[in-house]
């Protein structure tokens, strides 16, 4: 039996510990049972309860049982306390025991160190102590202890030190991705690069980023919209035994006679869902079961209460019915240890249905990717904020903050920055300090106001994309204090279609999901366009009854109206077309941008 313990100070943080390692490592698909040692007069029955009247009546034995768990109680009377290699012994087999406490017996153990004012830490001379986990890495190293040193929040560091110690390594996961800082030149284009299509920007932005999310430990309840830090495989199989499919009559197809009708007498007692048959089935015989019930020994076929006719203690039904009928296999839906769900899956509520009837109670996964979104500009004010004319409510930032959350993300408010260099660079800094990545919007062109690209071209590696699309031509690329930083276009649909087609995609990539391309079909037209070559188009459209696809009556950048008129984006590509109705056109969806 492979054991290993977690020791140390009283609220070191032991039982915590204890509990994370058992979610991790039955996570991932081994089985774990768990001694402790309980001090002072903590007594595992209570006094008045009709157990522990039964033990002070001189009972040797008590065993205690419910629906939900049984525990055998076993007076020690003035004898000694067992020891643990003796307690372990009435454990059943399991892939793993962790022990939590016995300090002084052999087996390999964890100490658990906390940083607590006044009291230093040892290093221990015990052989038996095979590492260390604790909050204080500083203190740890200071007293140079030779062994590796946790983070007492790193449970699954902790887990795969444990698994790889006792031999459990023939299934151990692969450990999660660690966060690497993007470069700061990582944007930079190649000399001479001037306007870049849309398919190579696109690809350029691709290879330059990378995962900059960490990892975390929440409830598979609680993981919707989560990136998965690592694989995540089965605990048990589903269906984790033969059952039945059906309210009928179990019996073993070997057993039926060669001709005629079948008389099968039933046994008795019945299988029913979480109330499996105690007994076996004898061949020649049936017994009644109901859906999800477990097929007792001897069963291999039901046959539907439907189709059969009770004659006294037995069943009559025709002959032709198929072995296994009626009947599910154990695992046939996914086998204990399978991979259920890939590192980077992004958790919907089916995948969360999924993992937790596979019997994973929690799921590593990315901490959420925290975007900051600034607005920039002396034109810009709160929407209603006054009436004259020459104000611009601010729609991009509430919009771009809608659309991070939408995605997943964890939109942080920036506000809004007048045209002073100096607050700017302020905000940036404070952005840079709490936020994964940064998305400005305005000022990102080369006017005399935009000071955003001048602060990022001065301090921060900015590298301008002219890219040849429309609309949305300028797309600024930066790194600000090691924090990448996207500057949209001003104008409300530029801004949008930029954010569509080139901020998702790379936020997906650095919050560890991957990178995502829309998905497209191709329709018919519903409006005729003359197009000039160089420059990808994103038209405003929508799907008609006919199933064909109108554009926006304008393709003015200020006409935001647009934005709520349409359901999707027309995609031309760069070279000239002169489009007519019925004409096939690439419709993107916004659904297909996870809208």
């Amino acid at each position: 039996m492979n054991v290993y313990g977690v020791i140390g100070w009283k609220n070191a943080g032991k039982t915590g510990l204890m509990v994370r390692l058992v979610a991790e490592i039955t996570g991932r698909g081994y089985s774990v049972s768990t001694m402790k040692h309980a001090h002072h007069a903590f007594d595992v029955d209570q006094a008045g309860k009709d157990s522990f009247r039964h033990r002070q009546a001189g009972a040797r034995e008590v065993l205690l049982a419910s629906r939900a768990r049984w525990a055998l109680m076993h007076e020690l009377g003035a004898r000694e306390e067992p020891a643990a290699p003796d307690l372990l012994a009435k454990l059943a087999p399991a892939d793993l025991v962790l022990v939590e406490g016995y300090k002084r017996d052999s087996h390999p153990k964890i100490e658990v160190f906390r940083d607590t004012p006044g009291r230093e830490l040892i290093a221990p001379d015990d052989p038996s102590v095979r590492a260390i986990a604790t909050d204080a890495l500083d203190k740890v190293e200071a007293a140079a202890t030779g062994l590796p040193v946790f983070h007492l929040d790193d449970t699954a560091a902790i887990a795969d030190f444990i698994l790889r110690e006792v031999g459990l390594v023939r299934d151990m996961p692969a450990p999660a991705p660690v966060a690497k800082p993007l470069r700061d030149d990582c944007f930079a284009l190649p000399e001479g690069v001037e306007w870049t299509p849309v398919d190579t920007a696109l690809d350029r932005l691709r290879a330059a980023l990378a995962p900059v999310t960490g990892t975390e430990e929440v409830a598979t309840a609680d993981s919707l919209g989560r990136v998965l830090a690592r694989d995540h495989h089965a605990l048990r199989s589903n269906p984790p035994g033969a059952n039945s499919a059906v309210d009928g009559y179990g019996f073993a197809h070997a057993s039926l006679p060669a001709t005629g009708d079948v008389l099968l007498e039933l046994v008795e007692g019945r299988a029913a869902a979480g109330s499996p048959l105690a007994h076996a089935v004898p061949p020649g015989k049936a017994v009644r079961i109901l859906t999800g019930a477990l097929l007792p020994e001897g069963v291999d076929t039901v046959v539907m209460q439907e189709d059969v006719t009770l004659e006294g203690g037995a069943v009559r039904f025709g002959r032709g019915i198929r072995p296994g009928a009626n009947a599910r296999a154990a695992g046939e839906d996914v086998e204990a240890g399978a991979l259920a769900l890939p590192a980077g899956h992004v958790m919907r509520p089916g995948d969360i249905a999924l993992l937790a009837g596979l019997g994973l109670a929690r799921v590593e996964v990315r901490t959420r990717l925290s975007v900051g979104v600034l607005s920039t500009g002396d034109e810009i004010v709160e929407p209603g904020a006054t009436l004259a004319p020459s104000a611009t409510y601010d729609a991009n930032r509430p919009m771009l903050l809608a659309l991070a959350e939408t995605w997943g993300h964890a939109p942080v408010d920036l506000g809004h920055v007048e045209d002073d260099r100096e607050a700017i660079r302020r905000r940036l800094n404070e952005a840079a300090a709490t936020c994964d990545v940064i998305v400005t919007s305005g000022g990102a062109s080369a006017g005399d106001e935009d000071h955003v690209s001048a602060l990022l071209s001065e301090e921060g590696n900015l590298s301008t994309w002219r890219i040849a699309l429309k609309p949305g031509r300028p797309l600024v690329l930066a790194m600000w204090q090691g924090v990448p930083v996207f500057g949209l276009p001003g104008n409300p649909v530029a801004a949008f279609v930029t954010a569509l087609i080139f901020a998702r995609p790379a936020l997906a990539k650095l919050s560890g999901a991957g990178w995502v391309t829309p998905t497209g079909f191709t329709l018919p037209a519903a409006f005729s366009k003359s197009k000039k070559p160089g420059r990808r188009e994103y038209l405003r459209a929508r799907l008609t009854p006919a199933g064909t696809v109108e554009v926006f009556a304008s393709e003015g950048s200020g006409r935001i109206s647009g934005l709520a008129w349409s359901g999707g984006l027309v995609e031309l590509d760069e070279p000239a077309r002169d489009i007519a109705p019925g004409d096939p056109v690439r419709y993107l969806p916004y659904s297909g941008f996870g809208l």
